[in-house]
């Protein structure tokens, strides 16, 4: 086992939305992540876990207020209004202590604009 000072740093990785649901009113963005498997471990303990192990925090819009996912999945909204928007996705440890974060923006399009 290696430890954890002697690992490299957790990299995140975050693709633009999909085009195809996108042009549909949905967002689907794809990430991955280096150097950290995303798990639903939370606590002190788990921060000693190696190789290293964490969630993601997802901000819609600026709001005051993130979900949690750590399922390793592909992000998917729905219900947004149509026109721009950004999303913060931050990679964060087991005690929700954020590592790294890319934002991205997008432009969901009005369907009554487009019949």
């Amino acid at each position: 086992m290696i430890a954890i000072e002697n690992e490299a740093p957790p990299k995140l990785i975050v693709d633009p939305p999909l085009p195809e649901p996108l042009a549909q009113g949905r967002v689907f963005i794809q990430y991955r992540t280096e150097n950290l498997r995303v798990l639903p471990v939370f606590g002190k303990g788990a921060l000693e876990v190696s190789p290293r192990i964490g969630h993601i925090h997802i901000t819609v819009d600026d709001a005051p207020w993130h979900f949690v996912d750590a399922s390793g999945e592909t992000i998917i909204l729905v219900g947004l209004e149509p026109g721009a928007h950004k999303v913060l996705i931050e990679l964060a440890d087991p005690m929700h202590k954020v590592i790294t974060s890319e934002t991205v923006e997008f432009t969901l399009p009005d369907p009554k604009k487009s019949s």
